[in-house]
């Protein structure tokens, strides 16, 4: 089973590191991989109750952190269908039985007191009309809430009370809104009212639950963070001071100051070692300060206390904030919708509830909060959100949508096609975190070589204090450099800066509709060098199109376009209903057959008015003997010929369409010097003419799906690592054989369940991007690597040399992070 984890107050990637090792090697545990970005962990275990043996693993190495698992939530039912599991005391249910509440005219009701007959149509979740006011609402939580029908009728009851502008009790979430100029005061009321209800039910304003309370211990945390550095900036400052007039003042100064803001890192330190625990920040920083105090460096034990103290600070705040950027940029998901019924009364339910076919209110300024179709109404779409794309779109009815876009002007319903699971901002949300979970090659480098790295800085900094000081005998120089290397030898830096440079590219591609399926296929796209794409579908549009239409005797182009639409009205094939949309187009009007036979693979026989017309290849043709000579058409594509009575008269030429974008992409891909190569199971002249137009460098016509992969492989051998892009079934077996495989959106799920990369906009653009933005994001994590490596070593040679200090070191070590943090956020950004 593969169970998520979450973590709460978890604020090393190096101690992450250390957690996801140990839990790695747990007997239970097949694999485990922890995302310090997403602060979440994803174990594949046997295990039915691991959680308290990871929360043991995870407190010996960082005492405050909170582990909790994340339980997939079931399909909820819709709330006049909510089954009635808890006791809300309303004498309705056994003690072993599940009870539901049913809320038909027709149906026996459960006579637990509220569902009398004359109550109905005001009561039920489905008749009420939730409203939402114009303020802001305050909000309370009703614990032990059991039963949606009852919940509903404290909705209505609460909405009566002296005051209320509006009242939203959301079920699912245990969550009542009230919109009053003092919701507070009415808490007795509320309380009441929701008691006579279900008797066990308690009602608390949200600041006083243990979530709220969480936050507000946070936020008491914070405060106290600041008011410890406070202080001991002044204490810091007036040891300086008194330096050089009062030396006992300065000690007592830096003393009590270092108390104030090192006793906390010197106990956990304490705490990690009795647990085995050495080489930890902790450790490191208490070992370097102390060190500092013996050897009577009083100010700078202090101050780099302080300063690492602050590094640490900025730090946490900058990843944090890169988080919620990321976060925020993907997380488009509703809370709730607005469902309208079969009255055209507007209900509010959790978006979790909607159902594929219902019917949904969505108004200007609002997002589209599921796939679906629009019904009624016209707007303008603001698709930028998913699609990057900064024009807005008409939408009418009939236009389909998809959820994280905008409304931004009519009011309009939709039609939902797709619940909250399977739509748009749950398929991107779902990317993010799954891709955040799988490590790039250089992530996993990085892990192994921390594990190295410190150890290696401590026993040379062991080494410089004690060898050097014996030849020279000069011990406190070369115990104040031992000392700055151990303030060095933290590897956050690098353990934190690469994948949250992966996670920022992760998250820039979901702001456009390119899902990355992990930081193994975002690495993978720096070393393409070349680009092989299918056509049907990835190129062109997939929907065929009559490009041509040629005379071969005496008919006219209007009849010959009428005859095809003739044979071609009864036949379901796509280049037939091709046909009949050019007909349609054209005002062209048709005779319907007197009868039609369709014969697989060459076209179709029909009688009309006494004649037999025929529409198919050369194969029919031929097979009817028919007489004519075959003019070569200037269009490409397929040739559909038409004969009357045994006599050729013309030909429509029908073609798959060029997409918007593809001529630009094609050209975006050369200026980043990739080869670009299509493959395609079509004709000879219809793919040339295709790469012709695009500007494609190679191509290859009547290919099969084996021949494909053959081609693919040719190319790596001639060019190096391969990207492919395709959307078809036949396309599964390459996508998988390709260095990075790509697969559209809007094709098969076989070949999105194949791809390394999805693009949801299925736009040629898309290739172009992915990669560029692949190349960043790598470009970003290895200029980090670099950067922290190379000044960590810097600072180290002079402390050597002796021009070094422990400020130095401190920024060598948080100062460095926090740089590298804040490189890595701009791989988030996309440059248009």
């Amino acid at each position: 089973m593969k169970r998520t984890y979450e973590f709460e107050n978890l604020g090393c990637a190096h101690c992450a590191g250390k957690m996801e090792e140990k839990i790695g090697k747990l007997p239970e545990v097949e694999s485990v991989n922890l995302s310090f970005p997403m602060k979440k962990m994803y174990v594949e275990t046997s295990s039915e109750d691991l959680l308290p043996v990871i929360q043991k693993i995870c407190t010996d190495i960082e005492p405050d952190v909170i582990v909790t698992e994340v339980l997939k939530k079931s399909s909820k039912k819709r709330k006049d269908e909510e089954v009635h599991e808890e006791h809300c005391g309303c004498g309705c249910e056994s003690e072993h039985e599940v009870h539901e509440h049913h809320h038909h005219h027709d149906e026996d009701h459960c006579d637990c007191g509220c569902c009398d007959d004359d109550d109905d149509d005001e009561g039920t979740i489905a008749a009420a009309t939730k409203r939402q006011g114009n303020g802001k609402a305050t909000v309370f939580i009703v614990e032990k809430l059991g039963c949606a029908h009852c919940a509903g009728k404290m909705e209505e009851q609460i909405s009566h009370l002296p005051g209320v502008e509006a009242v939203n009790l959301t079920f699912a979430t245990k969550q009542l809104r009230v919109w009053s100029d003092d919701a507070k005061a009415l808490l007795p009321q509320i309380q009441d009212i929701c008691t006579s209800i279900e008797p066990d039910v308690k009602v608390v304003i949200r600041e006083d639950t243990v979530r709220a309370q969480k936050e507000a211990k946070n936020n008491s945390e914070d405060n106290r963070e600041y008011l410890e550095l406070g202080i001991g900036i002044v204490l810091f400052i007036a040891g300086k001071i008194f330096e050089s007039s009062k030396p006992v003042y300065s000690t007592a100064c830096f003393l009590l100051a270092y108390l104030i803001l090192g006793i906390k890192i010197v106990w956990t330190a304490l705490r990690n070692i009795s647990k085995g625990q050495v080489f930890d920040e902790n450790f490191l920083m208490s070992i370097a300060t102390i060190g500092a105090f013996g050897i009577g460096e009083y100010a700078e034990a202090v101050g780099v206390m302080l300063f690492y103290r602050i590094g640490e600070l900025f730090e946490e705040k900058a990843v944090e904030r890169s988080r919620s950027q990321i976060m925020d940029v993907i997380d488009m998901r509703p809370e709730v919708v607005n469902l309208v019924n079969e009255h055209g009364d507007v209900s509010v339910i959790d978006a979790e509830e909607a159902e594929i076919g219902d019917i949904l209110l969505v108004r200007p300024g609002d997002r589209i909060p599921l796939d679906g179709v629009i019904t009624d109404g016209e707007t303008m779409i603001d698709t930028s959100p998913v699609t990057g794309e900064p024009v807005p779109i008409s939408g009418f009815e009939g236009t389909e949508v998809t959820s994280g876009c905008l409304n931004t002007s009519g009011v309009i319903k939709i039609r939902v096609e797709k619940v909250l699971e399977e739509s748009m901002v749950t398929r991107i949300m779902d990317s993010v975190e799954n891709a955040a979970a799988s490590k790039p090659k250089m992530d996993r480098f990085i892990t192994r070589f921390s594990r190295v790295y410190t150890p290696f800085v401590v026993f040379m900094a062991l080494a410089t204090a004690i060898i050097p000081s014996i030849i020279t005998g000069n011990w406190t120089h070369w115990v104040y450099t031992a000392l700055t290397f151990l303030v060095i030898s933290c590897p956050c830096a690098l353990v934190l800066s690469v994948p949250l440079a992966f996670f920022s590219g992760i998250g820039a591609g979901s702001k456009i509709g390119i899902l990355f399926k992990g930081g193994a296929a975002l690495e993978t796209l720096k070393d393409i060098t070349s680009v092989v794409m299918d056509k049907t579908g990835t190129i062109t549009k997939g929907n065929f199109k009559v490009q041509d239409v040629v005379t071969f005797g005496d008919v006219t182009r209007n009849e010959l376009l009428s005859l095809a639409a003739s044979c071609e009205e009864s036949s379901t094939h796509p280049i037939a209903k091709s046909i009949m949309e050019a007909a349609k187009e054209e005002n062209i009007s048709y005779k319907t057959a007197e009868s039609a036979k369709e014969i697989a693979g060459h076209g179709s026989v029909i009688k009309l008015d006494g004649s037999e017309v025929l529409a198919g290849n050369k194969k029919l043709m031929n097979q009817y003997h028919i007489a004519g000579e075959y003019k070569e058409t200037t269009s490409y594509g397929t040739e559909v010929f038409l004969a009357k009575d045994g006599v050729l008269i013309g030909a429509v030429v029908i073609a798959d369409t060029l997409k918007d974008d593809a001529k630009s992409a094609i050209a975006s891909l050369k200026a980043q010097k990739l080869h670009t190569v299509m493959l395609t199971g079509d004709s000879e002249s219809a793919a040339n003419a295709i790469a012709e137009e695009t500007g494609i460098d190679e191509v290859y016509s009547k290919l099969l799906p084996d021949e494909k992969l053959l081609k693919l492989q040719e190319q790596r051998t001639k060019h190096g690592a391969v990207m492919f892009v395709g959307d078809g079934i036949n396309d599964a077996p390459v996508l998988a054989g390709a260095d990075c495989g790509a697969a559209m959106g809007s094709g098969a799920d076989a070949a999105i369940e194949a791809a390394d990369v999805v693009f949801m906009t299925s736009s040629v653009e898309a290739i172009p991007q992915a990669i560029a933005i692949g190349k960043k994001a790598s470009r970003i994590a290895w200029q980090n690597v670099v950067f922290a490596l190379v000044v960590k070593a810097l600072v180290m040679i002079l402390g050597l040399l002796g021009f070094a200090n422990m400020w130095m070191a401190v920024f060598a070590d948080t100062g460095v992070a926090m740089l590298c943090v804040l490189n890595s956020i701009r791989a988030l950004k996309i440059q248009s």
